[in-house]
């Protein structure tokens, strides 16, 4: 663990958090462990009560063991936030004080500009029974709150600091908010998808739900765009021609035991008529 030291540079590489006469070594250590899911290691600690290093903050922080590693032991939070330009005061109470307020989400963007100009940012969090006090609360440029139940609004440090970092972490991820796992299967293609189509629009044809020639064209278009906004990958569209297939009975086969190699599609030479989407699926499966 790291002693008393108030030269070393700032990291750069995201916000300091600065824990301000925490209570318990085990709630620095799931501060620490919070911190790392974010992405944050730069943590500097005010006083906290029960001294520094801490075993129980190791055992609590469940492999931060780097953010432990390199957190700095500060007499102030003067001390401690000498080298920032920017400072944030987690605080869920009004002061009485005329300051800047912002939500986490807000000033991790402000962050994200400020650390990629040069200017060294923190975040102020104060002890778990009392919070910052309002001198400490006064040395901040800006009072960082987040919206919560107004009857029920307290959080322990591991959570402040997860959700500012969590915040902080998002504002600059690259990748889409959104993303579907297809569990090993590829997506369909728009050819085996109308496949699909023609094989389920033929059995409901010869079922009589669409027998109705007015309102067919809504009904096909409204069944296409459900199965067009599940986005089938190859495997799911298998199951579907299966389903369609039990439940319109048994299948049935081709003409042939030795179907052509061209009888997946387009016209027979043999019977002289095109393969019905029932015959086509039939065929593939076999396969």
């Amino acid at each position: 663990m790291a002693g008393t030291n108030h030269r070393r540079p700032a990291v750069t590489g995201g916000p300091a958090i600065i824990l301000v006469e925490p209570q318990l070594g085990e709630n620095i250590g799931t501060a620490a462990r919070a911190m790392l899911n974010c992405g944050l290691e730069d943590l500097r600690l005010v006083r906290p009560r029960d001294g520094w290093p801490s075993e129980k903050a190791v055992s609590a922080a469940s492999g931060a063991d780097s953010v432990l590693e390199s957190a700095r032991l500060y007499p102030s939070v003067a001390a401690a936030i000498s080298d920032l330009v920017h400072v944030y005061a987690a605080t869920a109470r009004d002061r009485g004080m005329v300051r800047r307020e912002v939500t986490p989400r807000c000033a991790a963007a402000e962050m994200r500009a400020w650390l990629a100009g040069g200017e060294p940012c923190g975040v102020l969090i104060g002890p778990e029974r009392t919070g910052l006090v309002n001198d400490d609360v006064a040395l901040a440029d800006t009072v960082l709150t987040v919206p919560l139940n107004p009857a029920f609004s307290s959080l322990n440090l591991a959570q402040a600091v997860l959700i500012v970092g969590y915040e902080w972490f998002t504002s600059g991820a690259a990748g889409p908010p959104e993303t579907l796992r297809r569990g090993g299967s590829r997506p369909a293609t728009k050819e085996e998808l109308l496949n699909f189509f023609d094989h389920l629009e033929e059995e409901l044809e010869e079922n009589g739900f669409l027998r109705n020639r007015e309102s067919r064209p809504s009904m096909v278009r409204n069944l296409r765009s459900l199965f067009q906004r599940a986005q089938c990958t190859e495997q799911e569209l298998r199951t579907l021609h299966g389903v369609v297939t039990a439940f319109a009975g048994p299948r049935q086969r081709s003409l042939h035991p030795n179907p052509p190699p061209h009888a997946g599609g387009g016209s027979d030479p043999h019977s002289g008529r095109v393969g019905t989407a029932r015959e086509k699926w039939s065929i593939a499966s076999d396969r």
